[in-house]
């Protein structure tokens, strides 16, 4: 069961490729990431990653809120959460950037890190997204907790990546 569930993973990440034969052989004998297109099946919200783990335990602590594939950059300090595709979507935030048609996405296989890119939340294979509502209201309540938390002080620089 788990192999099929792994191998629908693959194939569901691999079809946002322009090549997803060659995608696959870059995930096993190359580089191990490969570039996905965003905007057609996914899009991804990358926020910095004390803002994004905090909303992800938040989205963990209810188990009716099925948490979609999320991946963090370990290097730039980001966490992506997977959405639906929105053209149109509007995200404000301080270091958060929505990633839609036109843009391409760095990502390692399902079934392990690499380098920098690890999954959080790995994809199921069905197709299992965030929920856009619900993962504003969990960025909302995370962000109002790090307000309350960070001490006052000059304002952060934004780290390199998504």
């Amino acid at each position: 069961m788990q192999s099929t569930r792994w191998r629908q993973a693959v194939e569901w990440l691999a079809a946002a490729a322009k090549d997803p034969r060659q995608c696959k052989r870059e995930w096993d004998h190359g580089t191990g990431t490969a570039l996905l297109a965003a905007g057609r099946y996914w899009d991804v919200l990358s926020v910095p990653d004390r803002l994004g783990l905090l909303a992800l335990d938040l989205l963990w602590s209810d188990p009716l809120k099925v948490s979609g594939p999320t991946l963090v950059d370990v290097m730039a300090r980001r966490v992506g959460f997977f959405l639906p595709p929105d053209p149109s979507g509007q995200w404000v935030g301080f270091g958060v950037r929505h990633v839609s048609r036109g843009s391409w996405v760095a990502v390692p296989p399902p079934y392990r890190p690499t380098g920098r890119l690890e999954w959080l939340v790995p994809p199921d294979g069905t197709g299992t997204l965030h929920c856009p509502t619900t993962l504003e209201q969990a960025l909302r309540t995370a962000t109002g907790t790090l307000a309350v938390l960070t001490p006052p002080g000059p304002e952060p620089t934004e780290p390199d990546g998504w």
